[in-house]
Parts: C-alpha cells; sequence; structure tokens
C-alpha cells in the first residue's frame, strides 16, 4: 500500500528538509540536580516572578490570535485536499479554486519567556532511532543472519543498476534521485543525519528508505523478492549455493513477518518500530536484496503514476517529490500544469508540523520553486564521483 500522501521524509544530508528532532539511542535527560532548584528558587525574587506573569500573558495573547489564524489555514488546506480527492475520484478536473493560493501566517510575535521558577515534572524519554549498527544486530538476534556486504561500494552501484534498468527506471532518474538523497557521492549504507553515532532518521541508501519503507516493500514485493533471489541462488553450487539457501530462508520468514499486519502504512510503521521491524531494515545491507528494495522504492512512485493514467515519463524532480512526499500528495504536483505550479504554495503538500518544520518548503513557497531548488541540486550533485560511478554502473 503507498505510504499516505502527507507524510514527509525530506533527505537531511541534501537539504536539511525535515528537521527531526535530533535524536538516535533513547536518551532520558537528566534532571538538574537539588542546588540548581534550590539557587533558581533563591533567584526567583517577588519581582522577577511578577514581571514573568506579565510577558507571560503578553505571549499567550499573541500566540492565541496566530494559533487562531493558523489554525483557520490550515483547516482551510486540509478542506481544499478532501475536495481535490473527492474531484479525483469523480474525474473531474482540477483548478485553482481547490487550492489554497495565500501563503501561511508567520508567528513574529514575542517567544514564551522563560520561568524563573523550577517547574516539576519528569522529563520525556526521547524515542529510539536506530543506527546500523542497531540493524545489524536485530538481524542476528531474530533471524540469525547478517547482511552480505557488497565487496566494494562499485559492485552494489553495479548491482543496482542492473536491477534498476531491467524494472524499468532510467538512468537519468536513478542517478539525479541519488544525487539528491546523497548529495551526490553517498554509500550503499549511508544514513540520514548520521553525527557522533546518532542518527535524525532510519533513512538509509541511494533512495534512503526509512525502517517503514523496507517493511511495506518486504510485505508487498516479497514474492517477488523472492523469486528473484530463487533464481540468482540457482546460479550457485557448494558453499556459496549454502549461503544463498539460507539467506532466501530468511528473506521467507521476513516476508511472512512484514505480512503478518494489514497491509496499511500505519501497520507496517508500527512494526517498523520494533526491533524485529529492524531487523527487516537490514535487508537494505544486502548486496543482493539490498538493490530491489532500492529499485521499489522509486519505481512504486511509476507505477502508481502510470496506473492513475500519467503516462509520460517522470523527470526525476517530479519522480522525488513522489519519492520525498508520498505518491498522492506527489502526483497532485506532477500533474499540475506549469502555470499553476507558479501560483500554487507548497504548504497545499503539508501537514502544518511538516511544513512548519521544513525551511526549504517555506523559502521555496510555491511548487514551481520547490522542483526548480531539486532540480538545481540535482544538476550539481550529479558531477560528483558517487553520481559519476552509478551512471556509468547503467
Amino acid at each position: 500500500m503507498s505510504s499516505p500522501s502527507i507524510r514527509l521524509r525530506f533527505p537531511i544530508v541534501a537539504l536539511a528538509w525535515l528537521l527531526a528532532a535530533p535524536c538516535a539511542h533513547a536518551q532520558v535527560a537528566r534532571e538538574p540536580p537539588r542546588a540548581t532548584f534550590d539557587a533558581m528558587a533563591q533567584a526567583a525574587s517577588p519581582q522577577a516572578i511578577a514581571e514573568y506573569r506579565r510577558k507571560l500573558a503578553e505571549y499567550q495573547e499573541v500566540r492565541g490570535a496566530f494559533e487562531a489564524e493558523a489554525g483557520a489555514y490550515w483547516n482551510a488546506v486540509a478542506e481544499k485536499r478532501r475536495g481535490r480527492n473527492a474531484k479525483r475520484r469523480e474525474r473531474a478536473p482540477i483548478t485553482l479554486d481547490d487550492y489554497v493560493l495565500t501563503q501561511p501566517p508567520v508567528y513574529t510575535g514575542p517567544r514564551r519567556p522563560v520561568n524563573p521558577e523550577p517547574e516539576e515534572g519528569k522529563p520525556r524519554p526521547r524515542k529510539t532511532i536506530p543506527v546500523v549498527a542497531d540493524l545489524l544486530q536485530a538481524a542476528q538476534q531474530h533471524f540469525q543472519w547478517t547482511p552480505q556486504k557488497p565487496s566494494s561500494e562499485i559492485e552494489f552501484k553495479r548491482v543496482y543498476a542492473r536491477y534498476a534498468a531491467a524494472a524499468g527506471l532510467t538512468r537519468e532518474q536513478a542517478v539525479r534521485v541519488y544525487s539528491f538523497e546523497t548529495g551526490g557521492n553517498g554509500n550503499y549504507d549511508m544514513q540520514s543525519g548520521l553525527r557522533s553515532g546518532r542518527a535524525i532518521s532510519t533513512a538509509i541508501g541511494y533512495n534512503q528508505l526509512l525502517t517503514t519503507n523496507s517493511v511495506e516493500l518486504l510485505a508487498e514485493m516479497g514474492p517477488e523478492f523472492i523469486r528473484a533471489l530463487t533464481d540468482r541462488a540457482a546460479q550457485f553450487s557448494g558453499p556459496q549455493r549454502k549461503a544463498m539457501d539460507y539467506k532466501l530462508a530468511v528473506l521467507k520468514k521476513m516476508v511472512a513477518y512484514a505480512r503478518s499486519v494489514p497491509d496499511d502504512w500505519s501497520a507496517h510503521e508500527k512494526l517498523a518500530d520494533t526491533e524485529q521491524g529492524w531487523a527487516l531494515h537490514a535487508m537494505v545491507l544486502d548486496i543482493d536484496v539490498g538493490p530491489m528494495l532500492q529499485t521499489h522504492k522509486l519505481l512504486t512512485s511509476v507505477l502508481f503514476a502510470r496506473a492513475k493514467g500519467y503516462t509520460r515519463p517522470l523527470t526525476a524532480a517530479e519522480l522525488e517529490m513522489m519519492n520525498l512526499t508520498g505518491d498522492g500528495t506527489g502526483l497532485d504536483m506532477v500533474t499540475m500544469p506549469q502555470a499553476m505550479r507558479e501560483q500554487v504554495p507548497t504548504s497545499n503538500f503539508f501537514q502544518r508540523g511538516g511544513y512548519e518544520r521544513n525551511p526549504v518548503a517555506s523559502r521555496h513557497n510555491t511548487v514551481a520553486k520547490l522542483l526548480a531548488v531539486t532540480d538545481s541540486r540535482m544538476d550539481s550533485n550529479s558531477s560528483l564521483p558517487g553520481a559519476r560511478d552509478l551512471a556509468a554502473s547503467f
């Protein structure tokens, strides 16, 4: 099942489009020592407390007015989106009137003041975001298996290019999306936003698959992956055949596990957030299965557009819009005439939280500008060594 149309996953490495909470492993913030609370309490004079309350009341009044305006705006965006979906079901034409044509309001008021008195309450634990080491450990623990690494980065690129071309992706689509997603020089095991051993996303590889992407693709494309791996195993004998047969057995177990929940993005997302789900995501690192997962992350968007009657080949930037924002939302932008692209704000394709955390979408605030900056980044990154190596692999 295609991911929801409003799901956003922008590549941190390429443009930092979606600024998620900067955490990788579950970390519980430590409470300040008791002495710190005592010092804060002593420093909080009656005058300081009174000033804080005055500023807080001012902030709440201004912020409240803004929230009312913003709430009305984003409700209108949601209502227009529902209207477009209904029109598409009825095969009715989409016009400018089906979009909100003004830009969203921006808060310019005072910041919330800092309370001079200590506030009680336990800090929230941060969500665990697995890194590659966690995926490998989960795969070994739950499936007694370790992904087969490529002998080199070039080997992975060649296997990916061969499979992608056979599946119907063009070299331009694959190379330019790779250039955008990885910055033009990423490796097969590159994780998005990885710094000092911590990650802000589970996105990995040439097309930056999330854990949920891997689970969903194994559930939906699993039988095809099994057939392809079965054919490959038949080419070997001896120890190599034994290793391939074992990998095939693991793949079958993983596919069965991915299909043990309803074919629904939310169900796949819930499964992906477990250690078993992490183990499934480890398949993206395997030299045989990884290229298939990377290919079908893009190919599902191509097939979705085709199934909706869009027969013109997708440009790499258009494919990226579908790859990043979800097929339904991406196709909404792709099928829009150029004249409308110049006028329709990008906010029409976001939920409020994703938009407000996305500086590029607000800076390049029309569909035309968003596609243009995507193309520009692809142009500049396509000349880097990793992109050139991938292009030469086709």
